[in-house]
């Protein structure tokens, strides 16, 4: 008789399996894959076990395996998944026409996140067309701390939330990244004040963003909204004048989400 997997087991192979799944994920650019021996050399996992954890990936559209190739990549079953995710969202729903607005507004890229700790989710992303796309993309995560969007969610949680931030690290990516959790500390106090937070070329060197929270009906932050473009457009003068619009719409969204901050008072 063959012996049945133990749940100890069951659970280590479905574990293993959603390790290979986030690392096809997080390590591939759009419509390429992964080869069984990068996969198997980078998770320390045999080509055989990889073969096997993955067959009931394929088999639920998880995964595809190409036929030429022998490579790997995601399957249309993750984009249903993130398709049901994201309609779950009140939030996108709520902040779906304001965003788009914002947008026409400022005539930049407009972003839409939740925060997942340590780090900031894009769940939306509105763009001009016309002008150089942003490298953020829906479902990409990134540091909350060197983020506009990050900080504004930040401003508003408490201390234990900004003790798992700086433990996770606060490495630079670019000459102007806030590294430092005292400095970071004291802007997310200049945060709450103004009601918005800036991203001055912190994550990506020649853009800048500037972002407001979003609270939902029990008034706690739930998520943030985000106007970037090129520093050259998005010149410190320019960020001071769009901010309170950027502001007065996450108002807007919060009181669409039941929250009692009132976009008239401003506050």
């Amino acid at each position: 008789m063959t012996a049945t997997p133990s749940p100890r087991n069951q659970s280590s192979s479905l574990r293993r399996a959603l390790d290979i799944l986030a690392h096809i994920r997080d390590d591939t650019g759009p419509g390429r894959g992964m080869s069984l021996a990068r996969i198997a050399e980078e998770l320390g996992i045999n080509k055989s076990t990889v073969l096997r954890l993955t067959t009931p990936l394929i088999e639920a559209d998880l995964l595809v395996r190409d036929r030429e190739t022998g490579w790997f990549r995601l399957g249309h079953g993750t984009l249903r998944l993130g398709q049901v995710y994201l309609s779950s969202l009140d939030l996108r729903t709520a902040a779906a026409e304001p965003l788009r607005l914002l947008q026409q507004a400022s005539g930049e890229t407009c972003h839409l996140v939740v925060y997942e700790p340590p780090d900031v989710v894009y769940i939306d992303k509105v763009e001009n067309e016309t002008n150089v796309r942003m490298a953020s993309r829906v479902g990409s995560r990134i540091p909350a701390y060197r983020t506009a969007v990050g900080k504004t969610i930040l401003a508003w949680l408490d201390e234990e939330a900004f003790r798992v931030v700086v433990a996770a690290g606060m490495p630079p990516v670019t000459e102007h990244t806030v590294t430092d959790p005292t400095r970071l500390r004291a802007e997310l106090e200049r945060v709450r004040r103004q009601g918005y937070a800036i991203d001055d070329r912190e994550n990506e060197r020649e853009v800048r963003c500037v972002a407001a929270p979003i609270f939902d009906h029990t008034d706690g932050v739930t998520g943030a909204l985000s106007v970037s473009g090129l520093a050259t457009r998005m010149t410190p003068s320019r960020v001071r004048e769009i901010a309170p619009v950027v502001a007065r719409t996450g108002l807007e969204i919060s009181h669409a989400l039941g929250s009692s901050r009132s976009p008239e008072a401003g506050h």
